[in-house]
């Protein structure tokens, strides 16, 4: 089975001077859910961010077999649904209905059958009968149950999740790991979440100062405790 998601040495190098990524390369196969952990600084999110070519980078990344550069950017994207660590930053439009609509309507649905693929994603996270409200009306545990529908409405191959269930309540944080349980997507967790990377994926990949650092079951890698509390993980 070929490869949905192929990084291959991946560099990205900040304007300051930081490395982020020295290097990364993986593979990701469909349906294949594989958490992504880290400290804070390893680079888990500016390689979510360099998949989706919202940073520059060097190396080569393939979404299911186009290559992410200038010629494929909005097909590869249309492959991707991706959930930021502030969801302020995914909730732009005037009310939640809007939002959660906005990804359908841009992948060619009707506004109708935008509008129902809303409902549907809204009522899965929980959050039924706050379709009028704004974004900025909401927690912030509603707001990341929003940024988390806003990607469910679409019709995409690969779920980004940057830290999907931090700040959530348990029936929350349940309901969210419940819901990623059944998808059929390929995902892509970035968390410092251990509890959730073991629940949800069969594979976890350590990432430290941009590089991977271990590789292996999630089994193997969160018993690891020397691995874990090397990489301030334990």
């Amino acid at each position: 089975m070929d490869p949905l998601l192929s990084v291959s040495d991946l560099r990205v190098r900040y304007p300051d001077g930081t490395e982020a990524l020295r290097g990364v390369s993986f593979q990701l196969h469909p349906a294949q859910r594989v958490a992504m952990v880290g400290p804070n600084g390893a680079g888990k999110t500016t390689l979510l961010l360099a998949i989706m070519r919202a940073v520059g980078f060097s190396g080569r990344v393939v979404i299911d077999g186009l290559e992410a550069g200038r010629r494929n950017e909005e097909r590869c994207r249309n492959r991707c649904g991706m959930t930021f660590q502030d969801a302020d930053d995914q909730l732009f439009m005037p009310t939640l209905l809007e939002d959660v609509a906005f990804g359908p309507l841009n992948q060619g649905l009707s506004a109708g059958d935008a509008c129902l693929r809303a409902d549907g994603a809204i009522a899965a996270v929980g959050l039924s009968g706050l379709e009028g409200r704004p974004a900025h009306h909401l927690s912030g545990g509603q707001k990341r149950l929003a940024a988390l529908a806003t990607i469910l409405s679409m019709n995409v191959k690969l779920l980004l999740l940057d830290e999907p269930a931090a700040g959530l309540d348990h029936r929350s944080r349940k309901r969210v790991t419940e819901i990623l349980a059944r998808r059929d997507e390929a995902t892509l967790l970035a968390t410092h979440d251990l509890e959730l990377a073991g629940r949800l994926c069969r594979r976890v990949i350590v990432l430290d100062e941009g590089r991977i650092v271990g590789d292996g079951t999630a089994e193997q890698i969160l018993n690891d405790f020397p691995l874990l509390s090397a990489h301030g993980l334990a």
